[in-house]
């Protein structure tokens, strides 16, 4: 997302909703703390950046004394919504532009970047991702990576919504009729159904999980179509940067409109994060761009915007469904099309001498740091009660039937 919950200056406490105790706000590491060589240090995805940010927090503050602290960097400035900027992942290291999405994340874990002071210790330790392996991506093999599972989510189309105006848009679409629309066969709604008007087609910035994982969706799993030149994204035909999992940019203001969202991260905004204090979700005089309270989410503000879920071939992407006001309890739909449903990720370096490749405690393990025990499957992220809850609040699935929390592929 674009604009992100404010870092409250000097790591000052405010109320959890995973322990309802006061913990340091992490939306990337809290300012005055600079992670250490032996930490372990993420980043990439920004559907996952906040319950990253919570799940760190959480771990951190009940293992202030170990020696490998948690640590996530957000995709996009979490005060001032830059994107790009430059941030100096651990001490020592050599200052990177931030990584933004998914493709960013793995392509700086896969530099392999090491701190120069300390080098048996990577700079870059895991990448959050929202969408699974790519041919292009290293392998599953020693001197490449491993995908771990962390919770499932899934992906719909979304459109302005009847409180923003309403759209020209039907209620649903089909697969084929998605294809079409985002390969610019169809470019009015009249063709799907709708109002005679134009389609505004956008889609996120190329290096975003959900823009990858949609398309490969759209392509049947396997080869993922290609966006036709009607369709604007987040990396270079909108000026104001569209990033994905937001619906405030005033570029999606269109009856016209058809986005994509990440069914989690839209039920965590809407029902558990705080509203924006400006309607843009910029940041005030104070740098403040929501205040969470009580038992909202720590991390995140309600960036839908004018934007509302839609179904994809009548397949209902949340439980219960339409989606209003009260519906506060609301889950993603495990009976949604499976298509569209996928896994989210944690990716380290693929480790040889560990069963489930994630590196462990052995020595000589890559980085030298123990992932196994935040990422594998009897690990902090897929054991601990706090982190379950976690991944309910920001509106994930941590039982999920495509795959196992800790697994690898």
């Amino acid at each position: 997302m674009r604009m992100l919950s404010k870092l409250l200056a000097g790591g000052a406490a405010i109320v959890t909703t995973i322990a309802l105790t006061a913990v340091p706000a992490l939306a990337d590491p809290p300012s005055g703390t600079t992670p250490r060589p032996a930490d372990a240090v993420g980043v990439g995805a920004d559907t996952t950046q906040y319950l990253l940010d919570q799940l760190a927090g959480s771990y951190d503050s009940a293992h202030k004394n170990n020696k490998t602290l948690l640590y996530s960097w957000d995709a996009t400035n979490p005060s001032t919504g830059a994107v790009g900027d430059n941030i100096a992942t651990k001490s020592n290291c050599a200052v990177i532009s931030r990584p933004n999405g998914t493709g960013q994340g793995v392509s700086a874990l896969d530099a392999n970047v090491t701190d120069p002071k300390s080098p048996s210790n990577y700079c870059v330790d895991f990448a959050r991702a929202a969408s699974p392996r790519t041919a292009s991506d290293p392998p599953y093999a020693a001197g490449g990576i491993a995908f771990v599972s962390l919770a499932g989510d899934a992906v719909t189309w979304a459109d302005r919504s009847t409180a923003a105006g309403g759209t020209d848009a039907p209620a649903n679409l089909t697969v084929t009729q998605l294809i079409k629309i985002f390969e610019c066969q169809y470019t009015n709604w009249k063709q799907v159904g709708g109002k005679s008007a134009p389609i505004k087609a956008f889609l996120p910035q190329t290096s975003s999980g959900i823009r990858s994982f949609f398309l490969l969706a759209l392509g049947g799993g396997t080869t993922p179509i290609t966006p036709g030149s009607c369709v604007i994204d987040g990396t270079t035909s909108d000026p104001n940067s569209l990033e994905q999992n937001e619906g405030v940019n005033a570029i999606l203001n269109s009856p016209e409109t058809i986005y994509i969202y990440s069914v989690g991260a839209y039920l965590a905004q809407a029902y558990h994060s705080a509203a924006c204090i400006k309607t843009n979700c910029s940041p005030n005089a104070s740098g403040e761009i929501c205040k969470p309270s009580g038992s909202q989410n720590e991390f995140g503000c309600d960036e839908t915007g004018v934007l509302q879920l839609n179904t994809i071939g009548g397949s209902k992407p949340t439980a219960p469904w339409p989606l209003t006001a009260t519906s506060t309890k609301a889950i993603i739909n495990k009976g949604f099309s499976l298509a569209f449903q996928h896994t989210l990720y944690d990716v380290v370096r693929y480790d040889p001498n560990t069963t489930d490749h994630i590196p462990g405690a052995e020595k000589g393990a890559p980085g030298g740091i123990n992932l196994e025990q935040f990422f594998g499957a009897s690990g902090y992220l897929c054991t601990a009660a706090a982190a379950k809850t976690a991944i309910k609040n920001y509106g994930f699935l941590p039982t999920w039937k495509l795959s196992t929390c800790g697994a690898t592929s």
